[in-house]
């Protein structure tokens, strides 16, 4: 499993724009040059994150890209969502059925029952951790998705 560019890439570039402490927030070539990848790529990334709802864009001298809502309302399965979707989504079985219109397996599948599970499990940690969460210092983020992570397991094993 990965995650992709796009992904790591939108997360950073949220963070960043969280983290500004400028009153018309950072412009495209900004962003940008802190977080070390191209223009054009990250001008794409921030598009997506605009239309999602989470960033607002102002145009001009003193335009940039600020949040467009508190840091602790934005969550962060709501942002991998939009930037890339789910790793298990209803559907995925239909992508993959091979040469076939319909899986081989698709009446009886102990893989899918594995990929729903880690995609609870997944949901259950990230739609708990916001955006305000991560912008603490490492081990503060670790320490707290680690007590997300055990309380997801404690119930997984109790069901």
């Amino acid at each position: 499993m990965k995650f992709s560019t796009q992904e790591e890439y939108g997360m950073r570039l949220l963070l960043r724009i969280a983290k500004s402490d400028s009153p018309n927030g950072l412009t495209i070539p900004e962003i940008s040059e802190l977080e070390g990848i191209s223009v054009s790529n990250a001008g794409k990334i921030l598009r997506i994150l605009r239309l999602a709802g989470f960033i607002e864009s102002a145009r001009g001298q003193t335009g940039g890209y600020k949040l467009n809502m508190p840091a602790d309302k934005i969550i962060v399965s709501d942002v991998m969502t939009e930037l890339g979707g789910k790793l298990y989504e209803s559907g995925f079985c239909d992508m993959h059925a091979g040469i076939e219109n319909i899986c081989t397996n698709s009446i009886d599948c102990s893989i899918r029952s594995l990929w729903k599970t880690i995609q609870t499990m997944l949901d259950g940690v990230l739609s708990k951790i916001t955006l305000q969460d991560l912008l603490g210092n490492e081990e503060d983020v670790d320490t707290l998705v680690q007590i997300f992570a055990d309380k997801m397991e404690a119930k997984f094993l109790n069901n």
